[in-house]
């Protein structure tokens, strides 16, 4: 089993903190660039998210 993985605080305040800025500027930045809602910002960043996301349980089907 995995353990359980905490940032640093000087990474929270650090490039945790950076990366959260640049997300939410870029996300702003696309609604302004194309007039999308915020329905297909979030479906993109689902989208993102699934890359990092790690598969558990194979489900047969």
């Amino acid at each position: 089993m995995n353990e359980p993985y905490s940032f640093s605080n000087d990474q929270m305040n650090g490039i945790v903190e950076d990366t959260y800025s640049n997300i939410i500027k870029e996300c702003e930045k696309l609604k302004n660039i194309t007039n999308c809602p915020n329905e297909q910002v979030v479906a993109l960043l689902s989208v993102i998210a699934s890359n990092f996301a790690t598969t558990t349980e194979k489900r047969e089907n």
